[in-house]
């Protein structure tokens, strides 16, 4: 039995910018020196820098601290004080949110950097594009294909006008280009299938009991956000920057497991090589369902239609233990942590995120037929990741890299593999799910609509 945390829940409108008083306490014991301007104070920055907020102060956003510090950064969010307080020592001018509705309000913004909790992703970021900001949101951008939808559907509203960037960085890694220019440019003949695939295994039996009290500082009820409540546990916050999302992502109400963590970035580097649009069938097997823990194994396999330069494929994710089969038994594919292949008629190519592997197949795979581009066609390397993003903001004509349409094209494939596992698991439907990506709708099997999206909690809307 689960023990309850008696610690006063907070209401959704009664937290907004940091009491400064209690502030300045909280950063005083952070480290000494650190001098917040009073909210009343109004800033301005020149024309061609912009004002930028922070929402979420720790884990993933110290990665963007170096480049965000180029420009103006003027507010900083963060539901735990502490955190607040360590990120204002960086930027003592910025004002102090604890929670992002209220940080939004902020009259002088420009653009966000988005780096909370999985399940509110989403939620900051279709409120920061009704607000005409430009969003770069750490990955997954959504937690389910309404919440991918949702956010594709209004940036493509303000396409040229918005910039937008989904948080898979590696896609800056050069070899993302030399893989795409091997399919583009035929070196497996005619494409035919493509995995990605990734063997991180998190288990767990389901959310952990009530345990303790929040630190003052933790504004609990904010972190939960549209969440279903669950009971204050300290092994939600059990890991440092950088991993301490393995410490709830794996939780149905706060994530999407491996799909949306690892599963984001390598895809991307099979995604990256298709040229595709939205999938129009979805199939998964995978281990048996819990209704509280995302599953650690599972293969799902979507059709992506044709284009103009390749035929309609299967596109296949493989996590925890689920592998693709290898085209040669001396090539280990199980060696190869988080990575891809693709098969063609004349071959296959295999990489992970910095190398590749080209094998010919066949006894007429001589690549006479390989067009390799000129050194000085090769696609430019894209530089910083975070920098393509901060140009297209000063000129949103300017494609980024991992777009809202680009990232949720493949977001919603990925989280439409999650709902044709749970359809198998939960409702007993055993064959393909036919999809209609205009609609957004499963046409074959109404009941698995219901889990395109999900229910919120009682004074959270994801289109605020």
């Amino acid at each position: 039995m689960q023990r309850q945390n008696h610690r006063r829940q907070i209401t959704p409108t009664q937290r907004g910018a940091v009491p400064r008083r209690a502030f300045l306490k909280t950063a005083a014991a952070a480290g000494a020196g650190l001098f917040v301007l009073p909210s009343r104070v109004v800033r301005g920055a020149p024309s061609n820098t912009l004002n930028i907020a922070m929402i979420g102060t720790w884990g993933r956003a110290g990665a963007h601290f170096g480049v965000a510090s180029k420009e103006n950064v003027a507010a900083l969010c963060d539901v735990d004080e502490k955190h607040l307080a360590q990120a204002a020592k960086k930027f003592p001018k910025a004002k102090t949110y604890v929670d992002w509705r209220k940080c939004l309000e902020q009259k002088d913004l420009d653009a966000i950097f988005c780096c909370t909790t999985d399940h509110t992703h989403a939620f900051i970021s279709s409120w920061a594009l009704n607000r005409d900001l430009h969003v770069y949101c750490e990955k997954p951008m959504g937690i389910t294909v309404n919440e991918v939808r949702t956010l594709r559907e209004k940036w493509l509203k303000k396409k040229g006008k918005l910039a937008t960037q989904q948080g898979t960085q590696r896609h800056q890694i050069p070899n993302f280009n030399r893989v795409r220019e091997l399919i583009r440019d035929g070196a497996i003949g005619q494409l035919k299938a493509a995995w990605a695939w990734g063997n991180r295994k998190l288990g767990r039996k389901g959310y952990p009991e009530g345990k303790g009290r929040p630190p003052d500082t933790l504004h609990y009820d904010l972190w939960l956000g549209p969440a279903p409540y669950h009971p204050y546990n300290p092994e939600y916050f059990s890991r440092g920057p950088g991993a301490n999302c393995l410490s709830w992502n794996m939780y149905w109400d706060f994530g999407t497991g491996q799909v949306g963590d690892m599963g984001s970035h390598t895809m991307d580097l099979a995604w990256n090589a298709l040229d595709a649009g939205l999938p129009t069938t979805a199939k998964a097997t995978g281990e048996k369902f819990n209704p509280e823990v995302v599953p650690v194994r599972m293969t799902a396999t979507c059709d992506i239609p044709k284009n103009d330069w390749r035929p309609g494929i299967p596109v296949t994710w493989c996590m925890g233990g689920d592998m693709p089969r290898s085209p040669k038994g001396y090539v280990n594919l199980k060696g190869i942590g988080h990575g891809v292949m693709f098969k063609g008629d004349k071959g296959f190519v295999v990489a992970d995120f910095g190398s590749r592997l080209l094998l010919p197949w066949g006894n007429d795979a001589d690549l006479s037929y390989y067009g390799k581009r000129p050194k000085d066609e090769m696609i430019p390397d894209l530089g910083n990741f975070q920098t393509d993003w901060i140009k297209a903001c000063k000129d949103p004509s300017r494609k980024t890299a991992c777009d809202f349409e680009y990232s949720g094209n493949m977001m919603e494939m990925m989280m439409l593999g999650l709902v044709a596992y749970r359809v198998k698991q939960q409702l007993g439907h055993d064959g393909k799910l036919e999809y209609d990506g205009k609609a957004g709708k499963i046409t074959n099997f109404d009941k698995a609509n219901k889990l395109l999206t999900k229910e919120y909690r009682s004074g959270w809307t994801l289109d605020g």
